[in-house]
């Protein structure tokens, strides 16, 4: 009768067990027999390892992240400050929080656990000093079950539209990799590690973000799982995150360009950190339109897709970066701004051209290994000459004077930082009002 379950019923026997032990472990209020419990129970295959997540505000200056986190071990009103043991490091984490296993914190460890971070930066360097420490509290760290965290840009704040949505995230222990699967409709398997039938696009990374490579406009869910190494979940879908980019949503006034408008910078910040963003800082709402890596060329061979469908009214357009820092004519790139210029008045929107800021090609080869055009200067030069003679917005300005873009302002020597990014706005938003432009 138990012929072929030999194997099954000594592992049934031992669950059954284990079982008991919980419940007269509950019953006695013994926490860490009942984690000891649970930990070889998950371990046996009989159910998920839950996992606990640390999250902190995001610091604008960082690269990365450095985490402690530690047993205390002195006790008393300074908790956190005295003597204590590290139980866990880390020192490469690119996103504003961590995902660790309860059962290698609380089980091992019991309670009195604490954790504290710090921003770094390129080199290593601390931006700051530790945080504060903080309790880890198993009643609010532990999360639902074993999924990454998604990291939405607020969808009531200026800059959030995006065209080409990124979806970042927080992943969950175990994973080397991650899934991003994207469905029209709501999935209808929740908790689950299968794709949805309603999936529309699915792309794997080893970051903690990934670029869609289409436009998305209507309603949409995005959702990620963890996978290891061979490919096999880890784990189960995140929630699903709803994207609306609606075409009868009256917009008046859309952003067109490449990653510099896109969003993002200093390496470890993606569009969906609208700090990074200088629509973000705009007295006005925008659609952005912009897609990360376009030449001049890409945007107008993507302008009938990515800008009629939205009816506005007025289009800023900063293009040409990438196409003079890799070497290709200014005036190629001038005779492309005047085309996308013609079909923005063949169509009845008015096209105002946005000067371009200085790179630095020296951070550009140190951070992507990418060289840049000897002749870069006098092209960009010439192109912003060319954008003053028209309907423009000077956003180059605020670094008139400065020959390449200081590290200060761009780690990477082509995307601003936070400030360059609130300096472009500013010239901006001072446009508007001292020129009237974007006049209803």
């Amino acid at each position: 009768m138990f012929g072929r379950n030999r194997i099954a019923l000594p592992l049934l026997i031992g669950a059954l067990l284990l079982l008991a032990i919980a419940g007269m472990a509950m019953a006695a209020g013994g926490d860490a027999v009942l984690y000891f419990v649970r930990g070889i129970w998950e371990d046996m295959g009989f159910g998920e390892s839950r996992v606990v997540l640390i999250q902190w505000e995001k610091n604008l200056d960082a690269v990365r992240y450095e985490l402690e986190v530690f047993v205390n071990e002195s006790g008393g009103e300074a908790a956190g400050y005295g003597k204590h043991r590290v139980i866990y490091h880390e020192d490469r984490i690119y996103t504003r929080g961590k995902m660790l296993r309860e059962r290698d914190l609380f089980a091992a460890w019991g309670k009195d656990i604490y954790w504290r971070v710090r921003p770094v930066d390129l080199d290593g360097r601390a931006v700051s000093g530790f945080s504060r420490p903080r309790r880890l509290i198993p009643e609010q760290a532990l999360c639902t079950y074993d999924a990454p965290v998604p990291l939405p840009a607020p969808a009531d704040e200026y800059g959030a539209e995006l065209l080409y949505p990124v979806y970042a995230f927080i992943g969950n222990p175990g994973a080397v990799k991650f899934e991003i699967e994207v469905t029209s409709q709501y999935p209808e398997n929740l908790q689950d590690a299968r794709p949805s039938r309603y999936r529309i696009y699915a792309n794997q990374t080893e970051l903690m973000d990934l670029y869609d490579e289409e436009p998305r406009i209507g309603d949409y869910y995005w959702r990620v799982r963890g996978m290891d190494a061979e490919g096999h979940p880890v784990g189960c879908w995140s929630r699903p995150e709803r994207i609306h980019v609606g075409t009868g949503d009256h917009w008046t006034v859309g952003v067109y360009g490449d990653s510099i408008s896109h969003g993002g910078g200093h390496l470890s910040f993606s569009p969906s950190d609208l700090e990074y963003s200088y629509t973000h800082y705009l007295d006005f709402p925008t659609i952005n339109l912009s897609y990360s890596g376009s030449t001049t060329e890409d945007m107008v061979n993507r302008f009938e897709r990515d800008v009629l469908p939205f009816r506005l009214k007025y289009l800023l357009i900063m293009g040409g970066t990438n196409s003079l820092r890799g070497g290709v004519p200014a005036e190629s790139v001038i005779q492309d701004l005047q085309t996308i210029q013609r079909k923005c008045r063949e169509h009845g929107i008015v096209p105002i051209l946005l000067t371009l800021a200085p790179i630095n090609p020296r951070s550009i080869e140190r951070v992507f290994h990418e060289t840049t055009a000897r002749d870069w200067k006098p092209a960009f030069q010439e192109v912003n000459a060319f954008i003053r003679t028209q309907a423009h917005m000077d956003t180059a300005a605020p670094f008139r004077g400065m020959e390449e873009m200081p590290e200060d302002l761009s780690l990477d020597g082509l995307h601003g930082d936070w400030r360059a990014k609130r300096m472009m706005a500013d010239a901006i938003n001072r446009a508007v009002r001292e020129n009237r432009m974007l006049e209803q």
